[in-house]
């Protein structure tokens, strides 16, 4: 029964198939795929195949181009249709696309040429515009000096024409004007500046009242005048009164000692002393008024206060009289004081005008900068590109980050470009003065963060070098000399102070004279690597100062001590082996060091 055992067992076993699915023949196609082999040669390239054709693309180059011709497009009689037939009749659509190309791009071109130009002539406008602002007021100061000139020089000549006694001012006036060419400016500031010496010499305080300013001069000076009380009307001094340019002084005689009038030689000596003056009253001139006293009072009143004028500042008033019988005097006082009283107010009014109107460019100036198409149109020059001031504005920005980042070599080197670019703006004044100044204030913000460093790090030569360079580029240098020598003379005194004395005075003395001396010697090594030869005056000052500070020192301590003794001569061998450091650094303080007298 082997067969129907066979066939039991087999019933009896799981099937390994997988079950029937749907779609049955298409499984069979997927195991058929996946079961197939491919045979790779193990070369390509001896594979027998045929070549791969060429393509035949058409000739791109065959087809020419149409060429712009600017000059037939600048004809003011151009007609555009009748040239586009003509020009245009045969062409190809690529031809006409690379014609439509070429004058886009030309437009484009042109447009960029035509916004340059007018950028360029706006601040060529505003550049000749600033000049002839600038012409003109120069032609204005031209003739007020003009004038002023023309008025020293009549009055000049006048005063040599009157044969009536002079003042010695006016005599050194009149000198200078023979010696001198009237015609030159430079000589009326020589006379004006004789004139003002003089007035200093004989009007005693003259010079705290009237100090050295340019173009202040003595417009008449007149003697022989008398302080009247106002209640009274009696006399109560003598005086000279003196007009300036932009001041009215007045000075009193200064009295002379007693005389003996039995001793003739005395008095005639004492007679031949000019008289001092006084200098008891100076006022602006734009702050006074002169009125003339003459029409005031009845007919006897009018004749004893012809010749007297009033001075009136604010609440005050002062009266004079002049000593002479005739009015000329007081009448020529009061024809040159209204002259310059006119003057000076027509200056002030110039100076103001022009102060107001600077104040008034910055402001609008300033507000239109707000405006991003203002800052586009104000163009600088940037290694020979134009860039706006919205650019300059996004490098101070930069500086901002870049110290506050503390990237001082960044920093730094955007400060000098930023300066640089500054210079090119000779054309506008005002934008160059508002860019400097925000400038200024960022390279002052990076100065104080490099000294803080430098404070701290001053012990260190390459760190010193480094910092004391930057300080140098943004054009401080001395402050950074100062910064370097206060910080080295702190270290000192505190090592010094470091030294305690326990008893054994040549090590005391051992102690305080080397830290003196190895610090000067490092202070003035490092100075030297950092600062040129021409700045060592002040390190051999701040030495030298420092070893009087050791004197002083060595003096304190060996003021107990017998001079010639053994301690005595010990402790000075030692301060001075230790002098001779310095000698390495090109200084000689051996013979210096020395302890002071108590006459010292």
């Amino acid at each position: 029964m082997p067969h129907v055992n066979g066939s039991t067992e087999k019933s009896t076993k799981p099937s390994r198939e997988r079950p029937g699915r749907a779609g049955g023949n298409t499984a069979d196609l997927v195991k058929r795929r996946y079961s197939t082999r491919f045979v790779q040669p193990s070369d390509f390239n001896n594979i027998d195949a045929p070549p791969i054709p060429k393509l035949h693309l058409p000739d791109t180059g065959s087809i020419p181009s149409i060429t712009v011709d600017k000059a037939a497009l600048k004809d003011p009689n151009l007609d555009p249709e009748q040239y586009t037939a003509t020009v245009l009749c045969d062409a190809s659509d690529q031809q006409l696309r690379d014609y439509q190309t070429s004058l886009r791009e030309l437009k484009n071109g042109a447009s960029t040429d035509l916004q340059q130009n007018v950028f360029q002539n706006r601040t060529q406008f505003i550049k000749i515009s600033k000049d002839a602002e600038k012409l003109n007021e120069d032609m204005r100061t031209l003739r007020s000096h003009m004038s002023e000139l023309s008025a020293s020089v009549n009055n000049l000549w006048a005063s040599t024409a009157v044969p009536e006694a002079r003042s010695s001012l006016e005599n050194a006036a009149t000198r200078t004007r023979k010696q001198a060419n009237r015609s030159s400016v430079a000589n009326l500031e020589q006379i004006y500046n004789n004139q003002l010496q003089t007035l200093w010499k004989e009007v005693e305080g003259s010079q705290k009242f009237l100090p050295a300013i340019p173009g202040r001069h003595v417009e008449i000076e007149q003697r022989r005048w008398a302080e009247l009380d106002a209640a009274t009307w009696k006399s109560k001094q003598k005086v000279s009164l003196v007009l300036l340019n932009d001041h009215f002084m007045v000075a009193r005689e200064k009295p002379r000692n007693r005389v003996n009038p039995s001793s003739k030689e005395m008095l005639e000596s004492a007679q031949k002393v000019p008289t001092r003056l006084v200098a008891e009253k100076c006022w602006p001139l734009q702050d006074i008024d002169m009125l003339d006293l003459a029409p005031m009072g009845s007919a006897r009143d009018n004749h004893e206060m012809a010749n007297a004028i009033s001075i009136r500042c604010g609440q005050e008033s002062f009266t004079y009289q002049s000593e002479r019988s005739s009015s000329g005097e007081k009448d020529k006082m009061l024809r040159k004081f209204r002259q310059t009283s006119e003057e000076l107010r027509r200056l002030l009014r110039t100076e103001t005008f022009t102060n107001t109107k600077n104040k008034k460019d910055k402001s609008d100036l300033s507000r239109s900068l707000s405006n991003d198409t203002d800052r586009s149109d104000i163009l600088v020059d940037v290694d020979g590109k134009q860039k706006n001031l919205r650019w300059v504005e996004g490098q101070i920005d930069e500086l901002d980050i870049e110290v506050a980042l503390q990237h001082f070599e960044d920093a730094v080197r955007l400060v000098e470009k930023l300066r640089k670019i500054t210079q090119g703006l000779k054309g506008n004044a005002i934008v160059q003065d508002l860019i400097t100044t925000k400038i200024d204030g960022r390279a002052q913000m990076l100065a104080d963060l490099v000294v803080k460093r430098l404070t701290s790090t001053h012990s260190f030569s390459n760190a010193t070098q480094t910092n004391i360079a930057w300080l140098v580029r943004l054009g401080l240098h001395d402050q950074a000399r100062e910064t370097f020598l206060n910080a080295r003379s702190e270290t000192i005194i505190r090592r010094a102070r470091q030294c305690i004395f326990e008893g054994d005075l040549r090590d005391y003395i051992f102690q305080v004279s080397f830290v003196y001396f190895t610090m000067m010697r490092n202070t003035v090594s490092i100075y030297q690597q950092c600062f040129p030869p021409l700045m060592m005056s002040a390190c051999v000052k701040w030495a030298k100062q420092h070893l009087d500070g050791f004197n002083v020192i060595l003096s304190r301590q060996l003021s107990s001590v017998q001079r010639g003794s053994p301690t005595w001569n010990e402790c000075m061998d030692q301060a001075k082996e230790h002098a001779m450091m310095v000698n390495e650094v090109g200084l000689d303080f051996k013979e210096l060091v020395r302890v002071k007298e108590d006459g010292e």
